[in-house]
């Protein structure tokens, strides 16, 4: 099980059948590895809902500029982060164009909403309009 989280709160996982990469014919849904190259994607980005890039550990940053790219080629749709991204790193998430991450539930369970929550508001804690200020 996982647990979605964006600006507004925990909500339940992704329910939607999402696929692979390799596996993408005519779906709207599909996951990403953080090795795929986002230009695969060209000539689908207009019918997908929702893509998800898997963040394999915390500390491998790779999804952030997958993300990035996704969004700069016009990508519109919802964009998840998928697995053990912290609450330390939801406002990279969210300046780089993720709209959430998906979590495992244990994740939720030791990082739970406040600790998110104060992330929230994820332009409030950038560092570069604070030091223009």
């Amino acid at each position: 099980m996982s647990v979605v989280v964006t600006d507004a709160g925990f909500g339940p996982g992704t329910e939607a059948k999402v696929v692979a990469l390799a596996d993408l014919t005519d779906q709207t849904t599909v996951d990403l590895s953080n090795t795929d190259d986002p230009a695969a994607l060209a000539g689908h980005l207009d019918r997908l809902s929702l893509i998800r890039v898997a963040f394999p550990a915390f500390n491998d940053g790779r999804a952030f500029t997958i993300a990035r790219r996704l969004r700069e080629m016009g990508y519109r749709g919802q964009l998840l982060a998928l697995g053990p991204v912290i609450a330390d790193q939801f406002a990279m998430l969210r300046r780089v164009g993720f709209d959430g991450a998906e979590i495992p539930d244990d994740l939720a369970a030791r990082q739970p909403w406040d600790q998110w929550q104060f992330r929230a508001d994820w332009q409030a804690h950038h560092y570069q309009a604070r030091l223009r200020a």
